[in-house]
């Protein structure tokens, strides 16, 4: 095939396979605060999916029986999961490293005034979203008003030593376009923000984190209603880069849903993309779907990855990933 033709056909993702697992990351609900524009999760104040007490005790338990250092909490808002603050504690106290995916303005939320002391307590690593240094653009993006409780958040954070030199708080930033495109080169972003940031509101951080945007879910919709979803699924493509497939996230990750099923990565959940399931013991048919008790028996290294379209939005550029930038 050759033309316009080819241009438009599908391309495979390469086949992955997993390592070590190094990080449990855990959607513990989709209720959150905010209802943002570019949300892959459709999180939002009217939703009511949370953890159970019984999957939620489960995340200690497999923490130490894979020896996984790091116990990365997601939502919708994680923490306005009653349980937050005790799984915390829990993993605190294995010494696994927490990261808690912030939206900021939970910071002030009713109830909440005390979380940011609770957070530099336990030694948590703050990842917060913000996806502009500029009101206006912020605004737009995550609803009027969010950008100067973001600021306000920020601000508690720095009070408390979070993202500055020599505290052993961590505070990362993320960044996510507005629309369409790929993200611009995060060093140099990184260098803006810092600068913006500083001489605008006097707020410091650690890292900034740039994240593309998933074709998927609430954004996904906003592109197909605007006709864009193809030539942006068409822009991951394009940019695809083989060099990021030893980095993705997803070789080291495994995402819980709020039910304890297990994803390889956090896109595949909110597609419901399973893991492979589980062989039954006798040799016959399909077992049943991976679920969080798995992991207290099942070493994931060398299984195979399930990869679809959207994957591409992580190797595409500089590459994207929980932790940002891959190149």
């Amino acid at each position: 095939m050759s033309g316009p033709a080819a241009a438009l056909a599908p391309v495979a993702f390469p086949p992955l396979s997993r390592a070590t697992l190094t990080t449990l990351q855990v959607n513990l609900g989709y209720r959150c605060n905010q209802a943002c524009s570019h949300c892959h999760v459709g999180a939002g104040p009217t939703r009511t999916e949370m953890m159970d007490a019984g999957t939620l005790a489960l995340i200690p338990q497999v923490l130490a029986a894979r020896a996984i250092g790091t116990l990365d909490l997601t939502g919708g808002a994680p923490e306005l999961h009653p349980g937050f603050r005790a799984l915390v504690r829990q993993a605190r106290a294995q010494g696994v490293t927490v990261i808690d995916r912030c939206n900021l303005t939970i910071l002030g939320e009713p109830g909440q005034e005390d979380l940011a002391a609770f957070l530099a307590e336990q030694g948590v690593m703050v990842v917060a979203s913000l996806p502009c240094y500029l009101e206006a653009n912020v605004d737009q993006q995550r609803g009027s008003g969010v950008f100067a409780r973001s600021i306000a958040g920020l601000r508690q954070l720095n009070a408390l030593g979070y993202g500055l030199p020599g505290s052993g708080l961590e505070l990362n930033l993320v960044f996510n376009p507005q629309g369409p495109s790929l993200p611009p080169p995060q060093q140099q972003l990184e260098a803006d923000y810092r600068r913006e940031l500083e001489a605008r509101y006097g707020i410091r951080f650690n890292r900034l984190l740039a994240l593309a945007n998933m074709p998927i879910q609430r954004f996904a919709a906003v592109l197909r209603a605007t006709g864009e979803l193809e030539r942006y699924q068409q822009l991951l493509r394009a940019n695809h880069q083989e060099a990021n497939l030893a980095a993705v996230m997803c070789r080291g990750l495994i995402s819980v849903d709020w039910q304890g099923w297990l994803y390889d990565c956090d896109f595949n959940q909110m597609l419901d993309l399973q893991m492979p399931c589980l062989r039954r013991e006798d040799g016959g048919g399909v077992g049943s779907r991976r679920h969080l008790r798995d992991l207290l028996s099942w070493d994931p290294a060398g299984a195979p990855i399930t990869v679809a379209e959207h994957c591409f939005g992580c190797t595409a550029g500089a590459g994207s990933s929980c932790g940002g930038a891959l190149a």
